[in-house]
């Protein structure tokens, strides 16, 4: 070994070029920094405007407003308008095309009533078929108190009313005088 400087060695530094070192990284990091920011404030400016749902938005509309008054029949507790179910697109798609021939909303109401019965829309119509889905639950809710005052009578006559004795309401009289 000729040299006393080993393979992979470096330098020593001296302290100047440490603190041109130091100063060239924080310069890189406010560089970027800089640029990240500027990217960032700058996105907005490059956002599309929304692409509506469909070519016409007046159709777009009316399939919303009647898909409301319609119940999603694979979830049942979802209007067809929120539900994300492939049955669900199919019959708005359905709606659509009703509605680009032409149809009006209560052609439309009819068209998927007769093809899935009056369970499809949300308020059925009153009539002899669905006398039990209107007033099933005041019937039930009729029985329920009957049936309630029914048991209320029958555990009064059950209980036996015997009167306190003397020394019972010298003991309640004492209970009660006592202060606590």
């Amino acid at each position: 070994m000729i040299g006393s400087r080993r393979e992979g060695a470096t330098a020593p530094r001296t302290p100047g070029a440490r603190s041109r070192e130091a100063l060239a990284g924080t310069i890189r990091r406010t560089i970027g920094l800089v640029v990240a920011s500027m990217v960032l404030l700058a996105m907005p400016a490059l956002a599309g405007e929304a692409t509506p749902l469909a070519e016409d938005p007046a159709v777009e509309q009316r399939l919303i407003a009647i898909s409301e008054e319609l119940r999603c029949l694979v979830c049942q507790n979802e209007s067809l308008a929120g539900s994300r179910a492939d049955l669900a697109q199919d019959l708005r798609r359905e709606i659509r095309s009703l509605i680009k021939q032409g149809k009006s909303d209560a052609e439309i109401m009819d068209f998927m009533v007769g093809r899935y019965g009056d369970f499809v829309r949300y308020r059925p119509p009153v009539k002899p078929t669905t006398w039990l889905l209107w007033g099933g639950p005041f019937v039930l809710m009729l029985a329920g108190v009957a049936g309630l005052v029914a048991y209320l009578r029958r555990r009064s006559g059950r209980v036996d009313e015997k009167p306190l004795s003397d020394e019972d309401r010298k003991r309640a009289e004492a209970l009660l005088e006592e202060k606590p």
